[in-house]
């Protein structure tokens, strides 16, 4: 099972990918969106190459569980991820994952400077970690969380 994990922002994407087994979560790209068009073509060779099985998209919510701009915009980018592909699209929570992203990459020992590249990778990794752990490791289907 190939997942691939994406963290959507409104300028930058970031990408992470699971090990063929499942088991992994590791960062992959960031795309930098241009338009919708660039952005969901980027995509769609990423899941040609590499063989991914299902994506998984953050979804933000807010900190008391309310839908957000935010969400509606992760909501409506799932949605046209599931019309260009023919794979599953999960919705995975991705509360407070660029703040646990953040934390990771100081620990790690990076300065800021250096994290904006990779933040939204890490991002993706949080996110795809949160659903690898709820996921069954033989196919895409979560124990929990939303399908788009």
């Amino acid at each position: 099972m190939r997942v691939l994990a994406i963290d959507f922002g409104l300028k930058r994407v970031g990408l992470a990918m699971s090990d063929p087994g499942g088991t992994l979560a590791l960062p992959y790209a960031t795309l930098v969106k241009k338009d919708n068009s660039q952005l969901f073509s980027e995509i769609k060779d990423v899941l040609d190459l590499e063989g991914v099985d299902c994506l998984v998209v953050g979804l933000p919510v807010g900190l008391e569980g309310e839908e957000t701009l935010s969400t509606r915009q992760a909501r409506n980018f799932a949605r046209r991820l599931s019309r260009i592909t023919s794979r599953p699209v999960y919705l995975q929570d991705e509360t407070l994952s660029s703040t646990e992203a953040a934390q990771r990459l100081r620990e790690s020992g990076l300065s800021a400077r250096k994290q904006k590249p990779v933040l939204d990778q890490m991002a993706a990794v949080v996110i795809l970690e949160s659903f690898l752990a709820s996921s069954s490791p033989t196919d895409c289907t979560p124990t929990t969380g939303h399908t788009e």
